[in-house]
């Protein structure tokens, strides 16, 4: 049977970073695809919306329901693996970093994955979740089957052979569509990556960009506000031999500086907002270079323990290096004080109808702040300089965005709402953010 959960705070969700809350109506964790198709037409019965809620770990309201919030904890695990085909069956609660450590057993990998993997395969791929590559695109790229639970109660499989027109939407549905309760993801031998992390000045990353992003099957930047430094990180594949970064070394970068000093760092700068400036040039300056080559996962994938507010878009690859100027050249003459590095990456246009690289080459601005830090008018300057490049903000993180905004960034926008229009006519799986971005 499904499990109601009744939370300490008298039943209400929050997301990772608490910027979300609310209260369902009804909190459930079905153990069976069944069990989750019998919830959904109860909930038609009883005239209440539907959303599946993932980790939580998207910043947006796209999984906020005050009907029926269902829990994926307990539909987990590897269906099948298929080596002949090269692909891999998980059920759609299933955190990737479970997910990576099981292909890892088996001798296999993604291709390519976001920088953290604490969020469900589901969750990852409704929301256009990405990591950084030159020819390897967003997680939802790699998705070759589809299994979701539509509004009637009814299972639907979909992929590029059966129903492709809710394949190619469905990939990354924002949970408009349906439940999703498995996944197929192509995948491919294990494989190892050398990365090469290398302090380097902002001028100098911006004028040699095209030739880094060229030169680097994945390669990405962070920009410290109020300072000149980067640190960026190439990441390509390499014949080995495993040489990954010592326990010390790791620990003390990937778990002291970019977490532990960086909290207390991000907790002084909150407390004193003046000294943000110079604590980014220790920050930023913390960093040394360093090389290591390990499995893909404990390559791309790091702890994120400090917890942020976050906006991201994804801008023409030809506009992505203008609009980064624009953004330092509004930070430098503001008085914003942004004590979080500014992230850069890139991905290969994809064929997803609401995919941020639908269509075209992509580069991808995120900017961050911390927790319990003003953010509003340092994103809403960010968004200013990002629209006038006709960017497409990310789905998990805050942006303003509505669906006239939409229907023009996206050329095949309608073919998604049509699409939703047959699947869900009554809106069981909507709430107010689809509500904004898709329209009635």
């Amino acid at each position: 049977m499904a499990t109601t959960h009744h939370g300490a705070d008298r039943g209400v969700w929050r997301n990772w970073a608490s910027n979300v809350a609310v209260r369902p109506a009804r909190d459930v964790a079905p153990a069976s695809v069944d069990e989750l198709r019998a919830v959904v037409r109860q909930a038609a019965e009883d005239g209440l919306t539907v959303k599946p809620v993932g980790s939580g770990h998207s910043f947006s309201a796209a999984a906020a329901t005050e009907g029926v919030l269902i829990r994926p904890d307990r539909l987990t695990g590897i269906r099948t693996i298929d080596r002949n085909a090269g692909t891999v069956t998980v059920e759609a609660g299933t955190r990737l970093k479970d997910l990576n450590a099981a292909l890892a057993q088996s001798g296999l990998s993604l291709t390519n994955m976001g920088d953290i993997m604490e969020q469900t395969v589901a969750g990852a791929t409704s929301t256009g979740t990405h990591g950084t590559g030159r020819d390897s695109a967003a997680i939802a790229a790699q998705i070759r089957g589809l299994e979701l639970v539509t509004a009637d109660g009814s299972l639907l499989t979909c992929s590029e052979n059966e129903n492709p027109e809710v394949f190619a939407s469905a990939r990354i549905g924002l949970g408009a569509l349906g439940v999703v309760t498995a996944i197929t993801f192509a995948v491919e031998p294990l494989f190892l990556l050398t990365a090469r992390d290398e302090p380097m000045t902002f001028d100098r990353v911006t004028a040699t960009f095209d030739e880094l992003h060229a030169t680097n099957e994945h390669f990405e930047f962070y920009w410290f506000p109020h300072t000149d430094n980067c640190n960026t990180l190439r990441n390509n594949r390499s014949t080995g031999p495993l040489a990954p970064t010592g326990r010390f070394r790791g620990w003390f970068e990937d778990e002291f500086l970019s977490n532990g000093v960086f909290q207390a760092a991000n907790s002084l700068g909150r407390a004193v907002p003046a000294a943000v400036p110079a604590i980014a040039r220790v920050s930023s300056r913390a960093l040394s270079a360093r090389t290591y080559t390990d499995i893909p996962y404990k390559v791309f994938t790091s702890p994120r323990r400090v917890k942020m507010i976050e906006t991201e878009y994804a801008l023409p690859r030809e506009a992505l290096i203008d609009a980064l100027r624009e953004v330092k050249a509004m930070v430098d003459r503001s008085d914003l004080r942004i004590s979080f590095p500014i992230e850069v990456r890139t991905a290969p246009a994809d064929d997803i109808t609401l995919s941020t690289a639908s269509g075209r080459e992509s580069g991808y601005i995120a900017v961050h702040t911390y927790r319990g830090m003003p953010y509003r008018e340092y994103f809403a300057a960010a968004e200013r300089i990002f629209t006038a490049h006709g960017g497409r903000p990310h789905w998990g993180k805050l942006h303003t965005r509505d669906a006239d905004y939409f229907s023009a960034a996206y050329p095949r926008f309608g073919e998604f709402t049509a699409l939703r229009d047959r699947l869900d006519p009554d809106r069981r799986f909507g709430n107010p953010y689809l509500r904004r971005v898709l329209g009635d």
